[in-house]
């Protein structure tokens, strides 16, 4: 068991890798995509929106789904779902079918991450928990930063079709491998009988700090979707950057920051957990007010250097703080629960993530891009207020002790 939950993290973290390749990398040929398809700015954003909107409508029957069923097969089905869905996206013509094709890569996708989250919880308990999920959690920076890169050195010399078979085709192999290798953890979650779905629900009302993740969470993930869609044209545009340097330069800097943060946080976390798991609430807090000052480097005019300096070490902080995130609920929920509230967290930070998004693209027809970017340093000073206060306000008693996977018996 111990080789083998490692080896079942080291897949997931390139399957993890590819999706946000699939689901980022498209931002970075957003000029290309303007001059190809004929996009508005607002088309532009909707291409991110709708994504986060079909992803967060259906993350929560995903959650059900992972409780209820095989946690490994969802992983691979899902792979190998929005893998044909980002082929496709190669071979489109007009707008409107690179709208379906979004909204079918949302539906796919959000099956994913909450199988996956809580496949790691069951091979992974709370000596090893969160970094083994900050782990995780880097190879979604990795692969944002991978793709985008990618996607601007191909476009740039080949075109932007050529990345999506490439990234589809990848999908589909590493689809086939999952399906043949991946097994679910033998955990307390097979000795459970599945729960009505009222129960479930009325269990995740009743346990306070999945409502503090929720709001935190939610609020974070419009700066990380905002930055994620908007920084490579901010370069592209505000810098002069070429089309492969602000592919890279829109990618690097927060998502390498945010995934040096998850690791180093999910290192930290296991740590002050074993002795009060509370003390992850508080962890979290304090890293996210340590970050939004950082985000003032967008007020007046820059170098491209002195911006991405800040943003890497913004998203370091982010990292710190988030990798609290589905350690803490994880910790608070049987193993039977933990894909549910996973999948209404998902559901909730895209949602909300989509329409900053497409708010924001709103707004860049009247404000400069640094004036949205700007913003978000009030977003993330809220979220640290929902953590803090959530931290100040339970209790010692309220937060049940935290649950030991099959790993740490």
């Amino acid at each position: 068991m111990p080789a083998r939950k490692w080896q079942v993290l080291a897949l997931l973290f390139w399957i993890g890798a590819i999706n946000y390749a699939d689901r980022t990398a498209i931002s970075a040929v957003f000029p290309l995509l303007r001059r190809d398809l004929g996009l508005t700015d607002v088309g532009l954003a909707a291409v991110g929106s709708l994504f986060l909107w079909s992803y967060g409508a259906t993350s929560p029957l995903a959650g059900l789904l992972a409780d209820r069923l095989s946690r490994s097969r969802l992983i691979a089905v899902s792979l190998a779902g929005w893998s044909a869905a980002t082929l496709a996206t190669g071979m489109v013509t007009e707008p409107a079918q690179l709208f379906v094709l979004r909204v079918l890569l949302g539906v796919t996708e959000c099956l994913y991450l909450p199988a996956a989250l809580a496949l790691i919880a069951d091979y992974h308990g709370t000596g090893s928990r969160a970094m083994a999920m900050g782990i995780h959690s880097s190879s979604l920076t990795f692969g944002m930063v991978a793709g985008g890169t990618l996607a601007g050195h191909l476009g740039a010399s080949i075109g932007w079709r050529p990345l999506f078979f490439l990234l589809g085709g990848a999908g589909l192999v590493l689809a086939a491998f999952a399906a043949y290798w991946l097994r679910d953890a033998s955990s307390e979650r097979e000795a459970e009988a599945s729960e009505p779905l009222s129960v479930t629900l009325r269990a995740l009302a009743r346990t306070p700090v999945c409502f503090v993740v929720f709001a935190e969470a939610a609020l974070i993930s419009i700066s990380t979707w905002i930055f994620a869609n908007w920084l490579p044209l901010y370069f592209r545009e505000t810098h002069g950057l070429s089309l492969a340097a602000a592919g890279f330069s829109g990618t690097f800097a927060f998502t390498v920051g945010a995934a040096t943060g998850t690791i180093a946080g999910g290192w930290l976390s296991d740590r002050v957990a074993r002795r009060n798991p509370r003390l992850r609430l508080r962890n979290m807090g304090l890293f996210y007010a340590a970050a939004a000052p950082l985000l003032l480097v967008f007020q007046g005019r820059r170098t491209a250097l002195a911006v991405g300096s800040a943003v890497l070490l913004f998203g370091f902080l982010r990292g710190l703080g988030s990798s609290n995130e589905v350690p803490l609920m994880c910790d608070q929920l049987p193993p039977r629960r933990r894909s549910t509230a996973i999948g209404f967290m998902n559901a909730m930070n895209t949602t909300i993530g989509g329409l900053g998004v497409f708010a924001s693209g709103y707004f860049m027809s009247r404000f400069p891009l640094s004036h949205v970017f700007l913003g978000m340093a009030g977003v993330v000073l809220l979220a640290s207020i929902v953590s803090l206060a959530g931290f100040s306000s339970f209790r010692l008693r309220e937060i049940a002790k935290a649950r030991c996977g099959p790993a740490d018996r």
